[in-house]
């Protein structure tokens, strides 16, 4: 899948991932590869 667009989290930054939970497109930054998600997901407790 293609990503493009800023980040939805911090919106500088070029988007490289979507969260598999909530679909937001995010930077590297705000992304944890290792469970898939963003960073706002992840905080709670995705």
């Amino acid at each position: 899948m293609s990503v493009t667009g800023l980040c939805q989290v911090c919106e500088r930054a070029a988007a490289t991932a979507s969260c598999d939970r909530c679909g937001a497109v995010v930077c590297a930054d705000h992304y944890d590869r290792d469970r898939g998600l963003c960073a706002d997901c992840g905080a709670a407790g995705g």
